[in-house]
């Protein structure tokens, strides 16, 4: 199976970032776990800080791989285009957030991914990507 896990802004940061909300592994070394763990995935990894360039990769994979999952970070509650596209391609996404979002300020309570997400896993931690990985598997 491909599956591309894709990554919004500022999660480049993990490990160093609010590490009492994020935690303090890398987005890096955790990835390698992962593919570790699940050799028989063929996982691939993306992150960026711009949306456009997300908007681009959901749209250039989002009809040949197995799966998306999706964090799209702060641009979950304010991307109408991240949505759309999400909506647009036939791959199924999972949208997944480290942090509890509902535990935290109002605005990051909506989402414009969800209504078009396969799933939705949120508060676990960095294991978050792993429950989103075993849904599809």
């Amino acid at each position: 199976m491909n599956i591309l896990i894709i990554n919004g802004p500022n999660l480049n940061l993990l490990g160093k970032r609010e590490p009492e909300i994020y935690g303090s592994e890398t987005f890096e070394d955790y990835f390698k776990q992962l593919q570790s763990k699940y050799p028989s995935a063929d996982l691939h990894y993306f992150q960026s800080n711009i949306e456009g360039e997300l908007i681009s990769k959901i749209q250039e994979v989002g009809f040949s791989f197995d799966a998306i999952i999706l964090n799209a970070a702060a641009y979950t509650h304010t991307s109408i285009g991240i949505g759309d596209a999400v909506k647009a391609i036939s791959t199924p996404v999972i949208e997944v957030h480290i942090s509890n979002t509902f535990s935290r300020e109002s605005f990051r309570h909506q989402s414009y991914i969800s209504p078009n997400a396969k799933g939705v896993i949120i508060g676990f931690g960095m294991k978050s990507y792993e429950l989103a990985l075993q849904s599809v598997l």
